[in-house]
C-alpha cells in the first residue's frame, strides 16, 4: 500500500506563491499517476492538477492553468505543486492523491486509490 503525507501549506497574501509537497511511502511510487485536489467546506472535492506515472504529461483545471505547476521526482517518491499568483479563491484544503494501478491520469475521485490527509492553504486579500 501507499501512504501519502502533504506539507508546505500556510498563509500567504494574494499574488504570492507557495510550494506544496507530497511524500509517498513504498517502493512502487512510479507505478501510480498522481494528482492534487482541493476542497472548501460545504463543497465537493475538485480536481486541480494531475501527472502521469513517468511525469511526461500534465493536466490542469482551467481555474489554475498558467498559475500552478505539478511535477514529480520518482527517485525521491515526491510530488510537488508550485502555486504562483495566488488568489483568495484558491483558499482550500489541498489533498494529494494516488490513482488506481493501470490508470493513466487521475482527474476524478472515482479513480483515486489513496488520499493524503490534506494541508491548509489560505490566501488573504
Amino acid at each position: 500500500q501507499v501512504q501519502l503525507v502533504e506539507s508546505g501549506g500556510g498563509l500567504v497574501q494574494a499574488g504570492g506563491s507557495l510550494r506544496l509537497s507530497c511524500a509517498a511511502s513504498g517502493r512502487t511510487f512510479s507505478n501510480y499517476p498522481m494528482s492534487w485536489f482541493r476542497q472548501v467546506p460545504g463543497k465537493e472535492r475538485e480536481f486541480v492538477a494531475g501527472i502521469v506515472r513517468s511525469g511526461s504529461s500534465t493536466y490542469y483545471a482551467d481555474s489554475v492553468k498558467g498559475r500552478f505547476t505539478i511535477s514529480r521526482d520518482n527517485v525521491k517518491n515526491t510530488v510537488y505543486l508550485q502555486m504562483n499568483s495566488l488568489k483568495p479563491e484558491d483558499t482550500a484544503v489541498y489533498y494529494c492523491a494516488a490513482g488506481r494501478w493501470g490508470t493513466v491520469i487521475v482527474t476524478s475521485g472515482a479513480s483515486v486509490e489513496y488520499w493524503g490527509q490534506g494541508t491548509q492553504v489560505t490566501v488573504s486579500s
